[in-house]
């Protein structure tokens, strides 16, 4: 597990993967341990290298696969603001030195967690290396945009006999600026600022980085139907003003959010267990290389169109971003070590893969009428997500999360309504 601790030093001008994907090091390219300029550090997973996670250990190896994110994305952000620092070791020094170590104590505590109960995990000696990297292109430009008359309508799969056609819409209102944090209780539980972006959030009050199964259940909700109390939310949509006025943006509101428990074009659906955790899309997209991208961005009129760029939207058409969560459950699990592998997407035929079950795929639809539709230029663009430094605001970041907390009669009225192709 030592080796797992130390950070070395690479050179690439492909993007690269942090903390959340294996980043592999370019032995035909010399190490630079220099000050960093246009660089980023990136790392290999943990995640994706360890063994079943226990429940007993779950909440622990949670807190601190987060803390190795965090700790990257400190480290990215003091290598961009010592820039023409130090001497040539500076960055080993000062940035990686450190680094290796607290990536050494987080990664033992992992193991640690999980020997308590299991087999401690080995064999993790090619995750030993991080990277210092050329960080490309990290600047939003026109390039990231389309106009979405341009892109053209997504197939859909046919419904089969054993569809489940019907709908359950929740009504809970839009996000405001009294819950708003920059917590994410799925991907970084228990670490404050994990998600380092804004939130946005409708449903259950209380939900941050502390939230539990417990605390959530004990919440108030915005939703008319007080049995759902269960956490939905998003990155906030920052909008950047006239002529690049506001570099950073500033958060705007969705006008409108739709929440939409649907059915399976190949199956009938069974209810998910309570507390179980949703993820679409991957904040991380633009480091990771997009395999757990969604696009999500269309317009008023248009809503049959969907792209992983910034949508331009013509005169009178609105900005919408629409998220399909994973609606394949493992049957046993309410998370997993990466949050993704129990509960997948269905192929392209909508049908689940052997060994899972269909449960309601919640669709979150959110609906802006104040975005600016100037058109970008060059680097003057008129919005953005927020997300990590190290990504850019790129479009292909945007994601949301769900956190299921019903109660059972309220959960089997969903579940009766998409089998019985009622719309509710």
């Amino acid at each position: 597990m030592d080796n797992l601790a130390t950070c070395t030093l690479g050179d690439s001008a492909a993007p690269a993967p942090t903390d959340d994907a294996t980043a592999a090091p370019n032995p035909s390219s010399p190490p630079d341990q220099g000050t960093g300029t246009g660089q980023s550090i990136v790392c290999p997973s943990v995640a994706d290298k360890l063994p079943e996670i226990p429940a007993a250990a779950q909440a622990e190896v949670d807190r601190n696969l987060a803390q190795l994110d965090k700790q990257i994305d400190e480290a990215n952000n003091r290598l961009a603001t010592s820039a023409g620092q130090g001497g040539p070791n500076f960055v080993q020094n000062a940035i990686l030195g450190p680094l290796a170590s607290k990536r050494g104590a987080a990664i033992d505590r992992i193991a640690i967690a999980i020997g308590r109960v299991a087999q401690r995990p080995t064999g993790l000696d090619d995750l030993a290396t991080c990277t210092l990297r050329n960080a490309g292109s990290a600047t939003l430009t026109a390039a990231d945009f389309v106009d979405i008359q341009e892109v053209p309508a997504a197939e859909q799969p046919e419904a089969g006999e054993s569809a489940s056609t019907g709908t359950f819409v929740s009504r809970c209102g839009t996000s405001s600026e009294d819950h708003t944090n920059k917590d994410n209780a799925i991907t970084a539980p228990g670490v404050t600022n994990g998600a380092q972006a804004q939130y946005d959030y409708v449903g259950n009050l209380s939900t941050d980085a502390i939230s539990t199964n417990e605390s959530l259940s004990d919440a108030d909700t915005t939703c008319r139907n007080q049995a759902d109390q269960s956490a939905y939310f998003w990155p906030a949509l920052l909008v950047r003003g006239a002529d690049g006025a506001e570099p950073d943006g500033t958060a705007v509101q969705p006008s409108s959010v739709r929440l939409e428990y649907r059915g399976n074009p190949a199956s009938e659906v069974t209810a998910p267990p309570q507390f179980l955790r949703m993820l679409a899309g991957d904040a991380r997209a633009a480091t990771n290389g997009g395999d757990e991208a969604r696009p999500t961005f269309t317009c008023t009129g248009f809503t049959d169109r969907l792209t992983d760029k910034y949508p331009i939207c013509p005169s009178g058409s609105d900005l919408v971003r629409v998220f399909d969560m994973p609606s394949c459950w493992d049957g046993e699990n309410i998370d997993s070590a990466d949050h993704r592998t129990h509960l997948t997407f269905p192929d392209e035929d909508g049908a689940c893969p052997s060994g899972t079950q269909a449960v309601p795929q919640l669709r979150l639809t959110l609906t802006y009428d104040d975005v600016p539709d100037a058109e970008p230029e060059g680097t003057n663009v008129p919005f953005a997500v927020d997300g990590f430094a190290s990504e850019g605001n790129s479009p292909t970041t945007d994601h949301a999360g769900a956190i299921v907390v019903m109660s059972e009669q309220l959960m089997n009225k969903v579940v009766q309504c998409v089998n019985g192709g009622k719309k509710c």
